[in-house]
């Protein structure tokens, strides 16, 4: 009896802790960086580059690149003639990605430290910008996708990639319902409830 209510205080507490955090979103901290680490199981690269439909020599914007799941191989697909600028709150982030990068022989990323909802870049600098498990972490989320849209360039691409488990999933209905109000319209989608990779446009 007693292993069982410690099961359930415990299954009780990770309940508690998982609603907290959902309703205070934040982003992932470095010491906690195995969570970015791991496999993504569904958002795939290969279906991220299905989605974003890179072209060599374009420049683009990850927000949120965490230890560089995504970063290498999108900054691959640009090219040598291709930039790719990372965007993070935490320098400790960067700092890895970068390390990554530079063992990989991958010199086209340019990092910045700086928060989604103010991106310190002109207006219409970027062929596409995508974040992956990133948007739910950013407390005004319709502020954010106002400043990705405002940095795209006329026919760039938004890419938005979530994944059930994640305490602060955006749901495809959800990012959806809110693009309209951030002047953005949905081109496409891969997946459905669990998963997806939506990519939207400026209206």
């Amino acid at each position: 009896m007693r292993l069982r209510a410690l099961g359930l205080a415990a299954g009780a507490g990770v309940f508690v802790a998982a609603v907290w955090w959902r309703k205070n979103p934040s982003a992932c901290p470095y010491s906690q960086r195995f969570w970015v680490e791991a496999p993504h199981p569904f958002i795939t690269r290969a279906r991220l580059h299905d989605v974003l439909d890179p072209t060599p020599g374009e420049r683009m914007l990850e927000v949120g690149p965490g230890t560089g799941y995504y970063t290498l191989p999108v900054a691959d697909w640009l090219g040598p003639d291709g930039r790719l600028d990372i965007l993070d709150l935490q320098q400790e982030m960067l700092d890895h990605t970068m390390r990554r990068a530079a063992e990989a022989g991958v010199d086209n990323l340019v990092p910045a430290r700086a928060d989604a909802r103010e991106l310190p870049y002109e207006d219409r600098t970027f062929d596409a910008a995508y974040l992956v498990t990133v948007l739910g972490e950013i407390p005004d989320q319709a502020a954010a996708l106002r400043e990705l849209r405002r940095v795209l360039k006329p026919g760039g691409r938004l890419v938005v990639g979530e994944l059930f488990g994640d305490p602060h999933m955006v749901t495809a209905r959800a990012l959806e319902r809110r693009a309209p109000e951030t002047g953005l319209r949905i081109e496409c989608r891969l997946g459905g409830r669990l998963w997806h990779f939506t990519r939207l446009a400026p209206v």
